[in-house]
């Protein structure tokens, strides 16, 4: 018997040769303005062209409030129609979220496929889900996605069993029923799996932090850089694409500060407006790495038309996991491509930093930031580590920053900025001092 899950994986490897072409949809609700709609459909418009089809044409309309029946108006959604067939549209994605009621009556009315902007986030995470884990994660995304969304009927032949944006892991259902207990036993089995991977990951977080070595994760939007200047600290060799989702998998180095302290940096899958909730579930796992840092560096993309907006969408996610209190530094990358915009953001941002990842301008200054920084958040412990424990002086040097070596009749005093895990783990060797807690 064929397993399931490698068919679904399957159809995510087939490479369309024509393009789907797509018309997108916005509404202007009560709180947001016109202006706020065209730039959420410019980036919509960027996530299609990812997920590998054209957008031919675009339709907005202002509302008090979602029709429920097709969320547009009526003579809207008959003008949608018509637009779909002068431009011989394959797809109708809305910026907005569909129920699945609303889909439905969408694509009876429209004679073709609709989805909306969590269907097509949810296709580019499964073309880029490479590993085991993120494989999992995005399918179980897909299924949770989609299971509301089985019916029966004609409509259940199209884009969803015809491998287009919103068919990946599997095609439309045949029996409603079985297929409902397929999906739900298959989501069942996918959480099982990442209970697993995740309790590996904890093993894994445990055994860094009983190294003693400070924890920084890169976070940031989507494309803002967060890869490029993972590569240029640490030629850690990330995959790094000028496009949306280019990496998933969370991948950590060690990186050296400028006073020598050894810390591990992390990179994260980038984040976006109105990321699907269903990913931020499954992806938790993956995302913890952010709640258990010492500190974030939050990467910004200061050439972007909004880049106050895509640092409020970054917090939002933050909080959702959890992570809104951990300490954050603001780097505004792609300073060579808007060099008074980056001033700018420094300058209504205090305590920022400016830099190219790419070209690597600034990266000094940021470094000699971050390590501040986290003197800032560290213990100063002083300790006294007998002569013939070399081994331990050594541990010190190499999890910590030493302040200060004095050698006396007993052994070795040592002040030195180190983590919680590093300080409790020495804790044998710490001394009173008055003023070793006031280091600077």
């Amino acid at each position: 018997m064929s397993n399931p899950y490698q068919e679904a994986l399957g159809a995510t490897l087939i490479e369309r040769t024509v393009r789907e072409k797509i018309v997108i949809v916005g509404v202007t609700l009560p709180g947001t303005t016109d202006d706020d709609t065209e730039q959420s459909l410019d980036e919509l418009e960027l996530l299609v062209d990812t997920a590998g089809a054209d957008v031919v044409a675009r339709l907005v309309q202002k509302r008090d409030s979602p029709d429920h029946t097709w969320y547009l108006g009526k003579g809207k959604a008959e003008e949608l129609r018509d637009i779909c067939y002068a431009v011989d549209a394959d797809t109708v994605v809305f910026d907005n979220e569909l129920a699945p009621a609303q889909q439905y009556n969408l694509e009876k009315l429209l004679g073709r496929t609709a989805l909306d902007r969590t269907a097509v986030i949810l296709d580019i995470f499964a073309q880029n889900a490479h590993s085991l884990e993120g494989k999992a994660q995005v399918e179980l995304a897909l299924l949770r996605y989609r299971l509301p969304r089985l019916r029966r009927g004609a409509n259940a032949r199209l884009s969803q069993q015809r491998g287009g944006i919103g068919g990946r892991f599997g095609g439309g259902e045949t029996k409603l029923e079985t297929d409902r207990r397929r999906i739900k036993g298959r989501i069942s089995k996918l959480e099982s799996d990442l209970r697993d991977l995740q309790a590996n990951r904890q093993l894994q977080r445990k055994g860094r932090t009983r190294s003693g070595l400070g924890a920084v994760t890169i976070v940031g939007y989507t494309n803002a850089g967060k890869s490029t200047l993972l590569n240029r600290l640490t030629q850690a060799g990330v995959l790094v694409e000028d496009r949306l989702f280019a990496t998933l998998d969370p991948t950590t180095r060690r990186l050296s500060l400028p006073g020598g302290e050894p810390v591990l940096l992390t990179d994260t899958v980038g984040f976006v407006r109105r990321l699907p909730h269903g990913l931020v579930e499954s992806f938790k796992s993956t995302l913890e790495v952010a709640s258990a840092a010492d500190f974030l560096v939050h990467v910004v993309d200061s050439s972007a038309p909004d880049p106050d907006g895509q640092i409020a969408a970054v917090r939002e996610v933050l909080e959702e996991i959890g992570a809104e209190k951990v300490p954050e530094l603001l780097v505004f990358n792609k300073a060579d491509a808007a060099p008074d915009v980056a001033a700018d953001l420094v300058h209504r941002h205090p305590g920022s930093v400016a830099l190219s990842a790419r070209e690597g301008t600034g990266v000094h200054r940021f470094l000699e930031v971050l390590s501040d920084r986290l003197r800032s958040i560290s213990k100063v412990v002083e300790l006294l580590v007998p002569y013939e424990q070399g081994d331990t002086l050594a541990a010190i040097h190499r999890e910590g920053e030493v302040v200060s070596t004095t050698y006396e009749d007993t052994g070795i005093r040592v002040r030195a900025r180190l983590s919680d895990a590093s300080a409790g783990r020495l804790s044998a060797y710490a001394v009173a001092s008055d003023d070793a807690e006031r280091a600077g």
